[in-house]
């Protein structure tokens, strides 16, 4: 279930705009869809489909204020893709050590195999 829900996550996050919008979101808070648009040079229509994606890999929450949509930003999906990149990173980190220490051993044969 994690892999699908990061995987929706990543796919949101694939494109600049919508990392810009939650780069923009996480400094500010609470904003809404005008205060948004208003940051980027392109129309409100594409903002609000960013914004449709953003919500849709619950990235984001929309709360209806009268006519203004108003926009946060969903910290738990981003915790649980955190804990999940930081489980990745250290399976990784652990076989490139693995890897260093055999190269390592293997140069220090190399090193001693040449000595009489």
């Amino acid at each position: 279930m994690l892999y699908y829900l990061c995987m929706d996550m990543y796919a949101a996050i694939a494109e600049p705009t919508r990392r810009n919008i939650l780069e923009i979101l996480a400094e500010n808070g609470q904003l809404s869809s005008t205060d948004i648009s208003n940051r980027f040079p392109i129309s409100a229509p594409a903002i609000s489909q960013h914004l449709k994606v953003l919500k849709e890999a619950n990235l984001v929450q929309m709360e209806k204020r009268a006519q203004q949509r108003m926009y946060t930003i969903n910290p738990e999906p981003m915790r649980e893709m955190g804990g999940w990149l930081e489980k990745l990173t250290k399976h990784w980190e652990e076989k490139y050590s693995r890897l260093d220490a055999l190269l390592e051993r293997e140069k220090n044969k190399s090193k001693g195999g040449g000595k009489k």
